[in-house]
């Protein structure tokens, strides 16, 4: 592909990200998209503003959080577990299984205490042990447990298998909606959000959905084969435990209100700092070049105090379930004991049904321990799926119409009909804007920080697409045109560099995979770049990281040049692309862009004036608008603001 793939926000972000950490780490997103463009700058303060307010909702909804808005919180997690439900239910073998394993383990347990019972029966008293029968009831004892144990490793297996299977399925769908999403939801939100998300946010559900299948399963069959075995067994002291066992679930359902708002408040600001950890870390000599640590760890310790407190206030909640539940259970026990000691010296009950009676009550109340933790869990899990899922619903970038149709062979005609746009309505950007550029034509774009250079760029590329008017290619508007051919029609260097983990070979074919050594050797010596490889440790095949490890900065402008050599797209689009290179490299490589923009439309966003003298058509603008329209010597000779701005990079 012609254009270099890097994420579409990094046209308007990377080059404001030294100048971001002067003011602080926090307010990175700010800073980047006031500096793309006066729209987005007006749309950035609004977020501050916004995220202002947001720190200190936060820490009135910690407060809030724990009365919580009870019907508020049910239905929103009855309709995250309808969502996680409908990814199970592509799994429904393997449901089904696991669900029959489950019974069959409860059973074979539940049948274990009888067993037991008739045994204790078989001991007549003193001396009189009917050994035979104990011996033939340890066997099937034996075989029981047996069983009960190949169950349950089958079944956890199964569990595993529905887990794994359902967390890939959210995350490849979490995945494949940020390829999806549009450039404005992406300049809108934290990165390190984002992550959060994807990474730790599933990471959590998948342990939280684990432990659900592993123990609630098993819990619920438990229970309910446990009371039909209770009142089978002696009905009167099976309605001791139902009476005693509401009191269970009204702790369960008191703790439980409280705690899914802790958990999804401490989800996001967990987010929150993720999004500060990586901002930091990824400009460390930044922020240690204006001396910023202390601040940002003042920012740091800020969230980390609300992440304290919030994560506190769930383990309190979450930590006292099991306890609580204990002590319910303790009073069955304790029921059922009294009970049946009384029903057994009335002669209603046996002393081996009355030790199977004790331990179906043990064994009864168990689960409630288990299921107590299970919903802690669950309240965890599901805050997080909620997050997960608020992503996976974003509003989706506009599809490609039906019968958009693919550009091949672009001639290089573009065409800006009365276009307008904003990136907030309240804030005019570009309106009527208008110009025709002929095949082979070579458009340079210049003006002050912020006029909207960066923006015309994005809606070349259909990155955003226009309030009104309309752009066209070859007389298509491309909104009727495919977005990945309209992009592979183009061929971007950017200022800032984006390279991948892989080979220097694999970088600079990243355009045109298919592309032959010759083919990228060639490329490398067009963009002045074989020579510098060739002193690398392995030359073409030395592995790099993504952030090109000891290359230095031009070097690794000199590739992202290099994959455009290799594809020779029929339009070019040059966002100061030679910022990063020396000089001398830079007349080479101006030469060489000379010779692959001939009869190949381009534009070229510039500050440095003297880089863009021989271009065809010079658009001076100043917010928004085209005031000043020619070439350099007919520019220069209207005295105009291009003439000021040309003079000025001369003045002392």
């Amino acid at each position: 592909m012609a254009v270099i793939k890097k994420r579409s926000t990094d046209i308007s972000e990377n080059r404001c990200m030294a100048d971001a950490f002067k003011y602080s780490a926090g307010n990175i997103l700010q800073e980047m998209q006031k500096r793309q463009s006066p729209g987005q700058g007006m749309e950035a303060q609004k977020m501050a503003a916004d995220n202002k307010k947001g720190t200190e909702g936060k820490k009135s909804a910690q407060s809030n959080g724990t009365q919580g808005n009870s019907s508020g919180n049910r239905s929103g997690q009855m309709a995250t577990l309808r969502k996680v439900l409908n990814y199970i239910r592509r799994y429904w073998l393997m449901v089904g299984l696991s669900l029959i394993l489950a019974a069959v383990t409860v059973v074979l347990t539940l049948y274990v205490p009888i067993l037991t019972g008739d045994a204790v029966d078989l001991l007549l008293g003193e001396g009189a042990v009917y050994f035979s029968g104990v011996f033939d009831l340890m066997k099937k004892i034996g075989i029981a447990m047996a069983v009960t144990a190949l169950a349950q490793w089958v079944m956890n297996t199964c569990n595993n298998h529905i887990t794994y299977h359902v967390v890939k399925d959210i995350r490849e769908d979490a995945f494949e909606k940020l390829e999806k999403l549009p450039l404005k939801y992406l300049d809108a939100q934290l990165y390190g959000d984002i992550v959060s998300r994807v990474v730790a946010d599933v990471d959590t559900f998948a342990d939280g959905l684990l432990m659900g299948f592993t123990q609630l399963f098993t819990g619920v069959l438990t229970i309910i084969g446990t009371l039909i075995f209770m009142m089978v067994t002696n009905v009167p002291i099976a309605l001791v435990v139902v009476c005693i066992t509401p009191v269970s679930f009204l702790v369960a359902r008191f703790i439980a209100t409280r705690t899914y708002s802790m958990f999804k408040l401490q989800s996001e600001i967990r987010g929150e700092q993720t999004s500060l950890i990586e901002e930091t870390i990824g400009n460390q000599k930044i922020v240690k070049t204006f001396s910023r640590e202390e601040a940002v760890k003042r920012q740091f310790g800020e969230i980390n105090d609300r992440l304290q407190g919030c994560s506190l206030k769930a383990i309190f909640f979450s930590s006292i379930t099991n306890p609580a539940t204990r002590f319910v259970n303790s009073l069955v026990y304790a029921g059922v004991g009294i009970f049946g000691a009384f029903v057994a010296i009335r002669g209603g009950i046996s002393v081996g049904r009355l030790s199977c009676f004790l331990s179906y009550a043990n064994q009864y109340t168990k689960p409630f321990n288990e299921i107590s933790g299970v919903v802690t869990e669950l309240q965890n899990a599901l805050a997080c799926a909620a997050r997960i899922f608020e992503l996976i619903e974003e509003e989706p970038q506009v599809p490609d119409a039906e019968n958009a149709k693919v550009l091949t062979d672009a001639q290089g005609n573009v065409a800006l009909e009365n276009v307008h746009f904003s990136y907030v309505p309240e804030r005019k950007l570009i309106e009527n804007f208008n110009l025709t550029v002929k095949p082979g034509q070579r458009v340079a774009i210049v003006g002050p920080t912020g006029c909207g250079k960066t923006t015309i760029i994005n809606l070349l590329m259909r990155f955003y697409d226009v309030d009104s008017g309309q752009i066209k290619v070859d007389g298509s508007d491309i909104r009727n045109i495919t977005r990945g051919s309209l992009r592979t029609s183009y061929g971007m260097v950017l200022q800032e560099t984006w390279l991948r983990s892989g080979t220097i070979r694999d970088n600079i074919r990243m355009g045109k995979p298919d592309a032959t050594e010759d083919e990228v050797i060639q490329a490398a010596k067009a963009a002045h770049a074989h020579s510098f490889i060739k002193r690398l440790p392995k030359g073409y095949d030395t592995v790099i990281t993504e952030d090109g490890g000891s290359l230095s900065q031009g070097q690794k402008q000199l590739l992202c040049i290099a994959r455009v050599m290799l594809c020779l797209p029929p339009m070019l689009i040059l966002d100061e692309a030679t910022s990063s290179i020396d000089t001398r490299t830079e007349m080479r490589i101006q030469n060489a862009f000379a010779k692959m923009m001939e009869g190949r439309t381009s534009f070229i966003v510039a500050h440095r004036l003297s880089t863009i003298q021989e271009a065809d058509i010079i658009l001076v603008m100043k917010d928004g608008n085209i005031i000043e329209q020619g070439n350099h010597e007919s520019l220069l000779a209207k005295n105009g603001f291009y003439s000021t701005l040309y003079h000025s990079q001369f003045e002392g």
